[in-house]
């Protein structure tokens, strides 16, 4: 099965935390091959276990349900282990209905593996019973089983989700809550998606000649929208070619092969080979892998007949060059059993198609471009590492919304030295945020962080580090609005002045200065909080309170003081530091997390645990928080004495 779309997401990852009168039930299952029978087998005790608390919704769990979740979670499980290879999370959520939509089971599977690339075949699967290959039936099949499904990455962890509305199959009513249209019949959408899913589930022959012409005419253009939809979305050329090759053969052709040109004028590799005899694949590719087709910038787009591979017997092969925008990204090579002239009707298909392969093949090369400097860019504006404080156990979680290129939001930990003679080793640590987002906010983030670097290693206290880079922000912010100027007086005044976004930057800074044995242990932590979240203290006990002041954002005023507070971290104490991103997500209510002090109760009930464990467990109760995936930079710093 590969992966799924983004642009067929129709919302976002739904809350892992059950609304009242839900029930939720997860598990973990680990990556070997017997994990997809463990899903199935959680299926089946998950409704019968809802089926026995008597709940409302569970009445209508019936077979045909049980058959459509047991079979999307036995795909969706079965990819996770095959292409990621990692622990995978299992959870089934049983939706009571509402005025708005009808009673629901809610699956979501989830790898700990989202980078790594799928491959197009399941190892060892080869075709099924009906002779049909498994691979691609997985995600036409929660789209069509699943009113709305989706896939949400995030930094180590990847979800896919989908929900599957409860009906009653003989009827088709939706059972929905008591608003306006309750209990009334939605056309038949369970028996619809039963038929649909059987369709999916059986192979899907070439017409036959004398239907060729009739499918041409009227399949061909619901084919390419098709087609554009589901390659749009692939940010993988490789995953392009795969898709293409299933929606090639056998519909159009008996086997095809992709070669993509390289991005540096290379050789051209072969991408991509699919054959509907799955026996003849391996014999198939390893006659083309010998000579790639070489076509010429005179043979346009149009097909150019090729030599038939002796391996695949008699036939005939046409060739496509994959050309967008003046762009030339490959071959398409479409092999016909049947030695006979194509028609040009199925010809002009074919080219047609080869177009918007080739503009899927570019999206994905300048995503692949992007994403490589985005990298670039953050090893730049993030520390390598974080210091290792003596005594104190720290844990940093950082998700930039921005699919890896670092923004706004940024942190840090570093020794910044002994400081005056005889005085102890001293390590810093700060969590800001630039407000805005993107290039821009980028621009900040690498100006401030080695600033406030330079600043502390030179041993000014707190408070003064943070008014020097006040300032510092504010002459940058002046220098920027006096070169818009002169570049518009250059233009002699012809020019629109952009506007000069202001560097305003909340901050929390702090130090911290292990204590020895002598001392009782732990660390003294001296703090300042410009404009930012204010930092928690967590004591053992579970105890939360406010461990700074509020006080003004840097770069909105020149002549401003900066006081700092100090306070012993004791073993066994924890701080917490976070962004807006964090106090700032809402629900679909519109409530923001920490309203009605929600963050310092989610940090209470994390008392006794290491500082890890706190990070990962806070950055899940913001997630789950809302519906939608975050669209904010996160970022959390966990400091916690030993």
């Amino acid at each position: 099965m590969g992966p799924f779309p983004t642009q067929r997401e129709t919302s976002g990852l739904p809350p892992q935390l059950p609304p009242p009168g839900h029930a939720v039930t997860r598990t973990s299952l680990a990556g070997n091959p017997l994990a997809p029978a463990a899903g199935r087998r959680f299926v089946r005790t998950a409704l019968a276990d809802w089926s026995g608390a008597g709940l409302p919704a569970a009445a209508l769990l019936g077979q045909r349900v049980a058959d459509d979740l047991i079979l999307v979670v036995d795909e969706l499980v079965t990819n996770a282990v095959v292409h990621a290879g990692t622990t995978v999370e299992l959870l089934l959520r049983l939706e009571e209905p509402a005025e708005d939509r009808p009673a629901a089971v809610v699956l979501e599977v989830s790898d700990h593996h989202p980078t790594r690339p799928l491959q197009s075949t399941r190892p060892g699967s080869g075709a099924g019973e009906d002779g049909m290959e498994e691979y691609g039936r997985g995600l036409q099949l929660v789209a069509a089983l699943a009113e709305c499904w989706g896939i949400t990455y995030r930094s180590g962890l990847k979800t896919v989700w989908a929900r599957l509305p409860l009906d009653d199959w003989e009827t088709g009513t939706l059972v929905t809550g008591s608003g306006p249209g309750a209990g009334e019949p939605a056309a038949e959408p369970a028996v619809r998606r039963g038929l649909r899913a059987a369709g999916i589930l059986a192979p899907v022959p070439r017409p036959a000649a004398r239907d060729e012409r009739e499918w041409i005419d009227r399949g061909a253009p619901s084919f390419l929208a098709e087609a554009s939809d589901l390659l749009a979305g692939q940010l993988d050329e490789d995953m392009v070619a795969a898709l293409a090759g299933q929606l090639l053969v056998p519909r159009l052709g008996d086997w095809c092969a992709f070669w993509l040109e390289g991005c540096d004028g290379g050789e051209p590799r072969l991408a991509r080979v699919w054959h509907a005899d799955e026996s003849a694949l391996e014999r198939l590719r390893a006659v083309l892998e010998k000579e790639p087709p070489r076509l010429t910038e005179a043979a346009g787009t149009a097909p150019v007949r090729l030599a038939w591979p002796e391996a695949a017997g008699e036939g005939s092969a046409l060739a496509y060059r994959l050309v967008a925008g003046g762009q030339a990204y490959g071959t398409l090579l479409l092999g016909h059993r049947t030695p006979c002239r194509v028609p040009e009707r199925v010809t002009a298909l074919v080219e047609d198609f080869a177009r918007r392969v080739a503009l899927a093949i570019g999206a994905a090369r300048r995503y692949t471009r992007q994403a490589t400097i985005s990298r670039v860019l953050q090893r730049g504006l993030l520390p390598s590492r974080v210091a290792r404080i003596p005594g104190v156990e720290s844990c940093v979680v950082y998700e930039p919304s921005d699919e890896g290129l670092a923004g706004g939001d940024f942190y840090d930990v570093f020794q910044s030295g002994a400081g005056a003679p005889g005085a102890p080793a001293r390590w810093c640590f700060m969590l800001g945020d630039v407000q805005g987002s993107g290039p821009e906010a980028a621009v900040v983030t690498g100006l401030a962080r080695p600033w406030l670097r330079l600043l502390a290693r030179e041993g000014h206290p707190v408070g003064h580090v943070l008014e020097r880079l006040n300032r510092l922000l504010l002459d940058e912010s002046m220098e920027a609005a006096e070169a818009a100027a002169l570049v518009v007086a250059a233009a002699g005044g012809q020019e629109p002045l952009a506007p000069v976004q202001p560097r305003f930057l909340s901050l929390l800074y702090g130090e911290l200065q292990p204590l020895g044995p002598e001392e009782g242990g732990g660390a003294r932590c001296t703090l300042a909080c410009a404009g930012h979240p204010l930092p928690l203290l967590l004591r053992p006990d579970g105890t939360v309170t406010q461990a700074a002041s509020p006080q003004l954002l840097l770069g909105v005023v020149d002549d401003v003081r900066f006081q700092s507070q100090s306070f012993r971290l004791a073993p066994g104490d924890t701080l917490l530091c976070v962004t807006d991103g964090v106090t700032e997500r809402r629900a679909p209510s519109g409530r923001m997390f920490d309203d009605g002090d929600g963050l310092a109760r989610a940090l209470a009930e994390c008392a006794g645990l290491p500082a890890r464990d706190v990070g990962d467990r806070l950055r899940q109760a913001v997630h789950s928080f809302g519906e939608t995936p975050v669209r904010d930079d996160l970022a959390l710093l966990v400091l916690q004495a030993r």
